[in-house]
């Protein structure tokens, strides 16, 4: 096979080591293999970065194992071209199974031109990334809080989810934060109600009737002062975003032009694929990084199976969200075709395919640099 990198590397990164096989094609054509481990603190990786260099190595490889490539590669990638390889695509053949047979395999892999690079965004884009990610962790946290407090009331026999759209919200808050200091009056903790709520009194007094024990309240204090803890961490993290993002405030507005993207869905989207869409050849291509594209599995002429392929997790997640709130727009194009799939692939399947329909569009704004300009109209009633 045709040689590519005549001097390259290929890394087994593990917890506490780091195999490193080098490859190097001398002025005769002879292939010489030097093979040799190194630990993963600070000095030891530097020491692997002097080494490749002594050896005059040019491209280096490694598989995407866990986090523990993260080190390597920050502290590689401005000394060479490093590239990072789902392990999925670059399986040993059978045979024997060692640390310094997968260093060496990588290696030749890489020698012949065989890897496909994943997608590594730049550090700033990286580190607004581990941001929005555990914003979005936290997020989570929150609503399974949330459900926790849910369960507290039912198991007292307080029915205010049945009465309040929102448990948690102003007037739900004000009733259960004085259910914790004692109050048992169904008619005082009803009067608690604020707004259109008030509406709902009479309601409201039957269903804050129930049996409240210390036990209750304790549970309840507790899971409210964590829920606190977590909306003050979550605020934090807002803030250090929205400073992270203002470098990049043109393309996040940008995003927020499309129906259904929001601020927070704007920079997740933005932080799960950066901003240069070079990276990915064409609409298509990102879908597909994605996980948003259905499958190609066939064989004998037969179509196995047609499930999205596995991709970014996060970013697929945020964009089935933003489907929802774009298929609830008014007159826009993601609703129109959202009601004729759903019907011939399903409600799942439908919400799936406008999530991809506006990750095509978001490659497309952000290749032309572009706003979206909403062109669609219902069609008359007849």
């Amino acid at each position: 096979m045709q040689i590519v990198h005549s001097r390259c590397c290929g890394l087994d990164v593990h917890k506490k080591s780091v195999m490193a096989c080098v490859l190097i094609i001398t002025a005769v054509g002879e292939v010489v293999t030097e093979t040799r481990s190194f630990g993963t603190t600070t000095a030891e990786l530097l020491a692997l970065g002097d080494w490749l260099a002594s050896n005059g190595a040019t491209h280096v490889a490694m598989e995407s194992t866990g986090v523990y490539w993260k080190p390597v590669f920050n502290l590689l990638e401005d000394r060479f071209d490093v590239i990072l390889v789902n392990a999925h695509h670059i399986k040993q053949v059978p045979g024997r199974k060692t640390d310094v047979k997968d260093a060496q395999w990588i290696a030749e892999l890489l020698q012949h031109g065989l890897l496909t690079p994943s997608f590594v965004p730049p550090p700033p884009i990286r580190e607004l990334r581990d941001l929005t990610r555990q914003r979005t962790l936290l997020i989570r946290e929150r609503a399974t809080l949330s459900n926790r407090v849910q369960k507290v009331l039912e198991d007292a026999n307080l029915k205010l989810a049945s009465v309040a759209s929102d448990t948690l919200g102003a007037s739900g808050r004000a009733m259960i934060e004085a259910v914790i200091n004692g109050q048992d009056d169904p008619e005082r903790l009803a009067d608690l109600a604020q707004r259109r709520l008030r509406a709902k009194i009479p309601e409201l007094k039957r269903a804050m009737q129930g049996r409240v024990t210390d036990h209750h309240r304790f549970q309840l204090r507790m899971l409210l002062t964590q829920r606190d803890q977590q909306e003050a961490l979550i605020a934090q993290y807002d803030a250090r975003i929205e400073t992270w993002t203002r470098p990049f405030e043109e393309t996040v507005a940008r995003l927020e032009t499309i129906p259904g993207v929001g601020r927070k869905s704007a920079e997740v989207i933005m932080a799960e694929i950066g901003t240069d869409m070079t990276r990915f050849a064409t609409p298509g291509h990102l879908a597909s990084w994605a996980g948003m594209c259905p499958g190609n599995n066939q064989s004998g002429g037969k179509r196995r199976s047609g499930r999205t392929t596995k991709g970014d997790q996060w970013l697929r997640t945020t964009l089935v969200q933003v489907a929802w709130a774009a298929v609830h727009s008014k007159e826009t194009i993601f609703r129109a075709c959202y009601g004729r799939w759903s019907k011939r692939m399903g409600k799942k399947k439908a919400l799936v395919a406008v999530g991809h329909k506006i990750l095509v569009l978001v490659h497309v704004l952000l290749s032309g640099k572009v706003d979206y300009r909403e062109t669609y109209q219902a069609p008359a009633a007849s």
